[in-house]
């Protein structure tokens, strides 16, 4: 819903090979308009309340209110009408977005259109967590999507996972060990003085990361670069060498080598656009 109270950031036209957040906004103090007929978006979209109070209906007969703290999520070929009801005004954040990732969500079930709604508090931090999604502003023709599409499912997943209720610590934890590994990945960092930043021991900090994330903190910072040397990729005309130089590894070789087995294939396969494993 875009009114002239509305804020709206045009993202990039180009795509990740897991999509892209085509649009981004926040809309202050809405008052709506006339009833009009339900829409479809042709992409997915999330809306998150922030104050007022409206209402949501879709084609499958849903009919809800809304309050501040609800999560609307738009799927690309459902009829769908949300907006602030008579009397009040409404404040939301918005992103519309698409790609073969969030198709795979929908397959899987982790976005369901049955499910359309959510309900997340405190406010104050879920609006901010919407809003870390798209990182840094964007600077013309120097943006790949990828990393706000990776960011979008991090939040996503503890959108659908945490519910209502406050942040959980293990999570908030995770998030804070996290944006310390990735802060600068091209230059060395000291894991020990990480885990002493963090008011724990090395070991009680690798073995807590490897236990709630799955792997372990180097590897973890080893994956990050190797998104981060995709990014560059697909940004120009970089040779390996000048990635590797850029990402802290030894030498082109080096660089090569951890790629493919942490991306399934080599540089030059990622540039071609063949699938993994060949």
């Amino acid at each position: 819903m875009v009114d002239e109270t509305s804020t709206v950031s045009v993202r990039m036209a180009t795509t990740s090979p897991l999509g892209r957040i085509s649009l981004a906004g926040f809309t202050l103090d809405s008052t709506g308009v006339p009833e009009r007929p339900m829409r479809t978006l042709g992409s997915y979209g999330l809306v998150y309340v922030v104050d007022g109070g409206g209402r949501y209906r879709d084609a499958t007969g849903l009919d809800r209110p809304l309050r501040p703290g609800d999560l609307i999520l738009l799927f690309p070929d459902l009829r769908h009408l949300y907006g602030p009801v008579a009397g009040r005004r409404f404040t939301e954040l918005w992103l519309l977005f698409d790609g073969p990732v969030f198709d795979l969500w929908r397959a899987t079930g982790l976005l369901d259109p049955a499910r359309p709604l959510r309900h997340l508090e405190p406010v104050d931090h879920w609006r901010a967590r919407f809003e870390s999604v798209l990182g840094a502003p964007r600077q013309p023709g120097h943006a790949p999507p990828l990393l706000e599409v990776c960011r979008l499912q991090t939040v996503l997943g503890e959108a659908l996972l945490g519910g209502a209720g406050r942040p959980d610590a293990e999570a908030a934890w995770v998030a804070r060990a996290c944006a310390l590994l990735e802060a600068d990945v091209g230059r060395d960092v000291d894991l020990r003085a990480l885990a002493d930043d963090l008011g724990m021991s090395y070991d009680g900090f690798r073995k807590r990361f490897a236990r709630t994330v799955g792997v372990s903190p180097a590897r973890w910072r080893a994956a990050r670069a190797v998104d981060r040397a995709a990014e560059l990729m697909q940004q120009g005309n970089l040779s390996d060498r000048q990635i590797a130089a850029a990402l802290g590894f030894c030498d082109p070789y080096h660089f090569s080598r951890r790629f493919k087995q942490l991306a399934g294939r080599t540089p030059r396969q990622f540039r071609a656009g063949l699938p993994r494993g060949r």
